[in-house]
């Protein structure tokens, strides 16, 4: 199967080279008529002469060449404008003529054709002043857009849409600031609040344990309200109220507390409070009932004696 397949392929390309090259017969006329050079047949095509055909060309600008007014035309051939500049510095001036510009420098060529715009303005005002045609625009002179008026329309719109979504970034943008600066005030009020709330704890507390005696808290402190710091409440001169002297009686007041009980040296030498009898339980019984109290029966017992009357 592939050397079939390689004999084909040669056929195709050998009948291709066949068909691209000439036959013998047209070989043989081509050579009897001269066409054929030995070496390499290489058609190569001859340089065209340049012609200078001044009566050709004057011919046919003869034929289209049209005998128009200058107002139709609009055509001036000047030279540039007096330097000003150059005259006033009082460098010798070139002849117009035989300027030379050197055509690297760009200030200097931009110049040159500024001068030779500016001659060429001074010289067709004055024709065109004479030939009636005005040369400055009217005050109510609109011109042509060279849009159409749905173009522009079009373009309004989506300047107005840009505009409009410019204001509402913007608006946004406020509103996030003052966002941002209310969520600050609220958390400001909520921490003055919870001071204020604690401050009024710790006086309730200290009212209630009988440091203060007055209840100017529950009214608000003006300096706290301004802002000044308050001091703290201080005991009453006249004293502690009614409820720290009794707590005071019954508890006691002040002083160590821890160990108050220990026995001393001298707690333990003083027996002047001793009493044997007490002690040992050798109270004489008489004395014992004279210190008792007639005891009120039971309600059973009670009972029972109802029932026996």
């Amino acid at each position: 199967m592939v050397d079939m397949d390689e004999d084909c392929q040669l056929g195709l390309e050998s009948e291709e080279e066949e068909d691209s090259e000439l036959s013998d017969g047209e070989l043989q006329e081509a050579f009897a008529k001269g066409l054929l050079k030995p070496g390499l047949n290489i058609h190569v095509q001859e340089s065209r002469k340049a012609v200078s055909n001044v009566e050709g060309l004057k011919k046919c600008l003869a034929e289209f060449k049209r005998s128009l007014p200058w107002v139709e035309r609009l055509d001036l051939t000047n030279y540039p404008a007096i330097d000003i500049v150059a005259k006033a510095e009082g460098r010798l001036e070139q002849s117009q003529n035989n300027e030379e510009i050197n055509t690297e420098d760009d200030f200097q060529r931009e110049m040159y054709f500024y001068r030779q715009a500016q001659a060429t303005v001074l010289e067709a005002l004055p024709k065109l002043q004479k030939c009636d045609i005005p040369t400055k625009r009217p005050d109510d002179y609109f011109a042509e857009m060279a849009k159409t008026d749905q173009h522009m329309q079009k373009i309004r719109k989506k300047l107005i849409q840009k505009e409009m979504a410019m204001e509402k970034s913007e608006k946004a943008k406020k509103l996030r600031e003052q966002r941002k600066f209310g969520k600050k005030v609220q958390v400001e009020v909520l921490q003055k609040r919870q001071k204020e709330k604690k401050a009024m704890l710790s006086a309730v507390k200290k009212y209630q344990k009988g440091m203060a005696d007055k209840l100017d808290f529950l009214e608000g402190n003006q300096e706290g309200k301004k802002g000044v710091a308050t001091s703290k409440p201080q005991m009453s001169k006249q004293g502690p109220n009614a409820k720290r002297r009794y707590k005071e009686q019954k508890f006691g007041f002040g002083g160590k507390k821890k160990g108050s009980k220990w026995n001393t040296k001298d707690s333990h030498n003083d027996v002047s409070s001793f009493r044997a009898k007490t002690a040992h339980g050798k109270m004489d019984n008489k004395f014992r009932k004279a210190g008792k109290k007639n005891k009120r029966p039971g309600k059973e017992a009670r009972r029972k004696m109802k029932a026996r009357k």
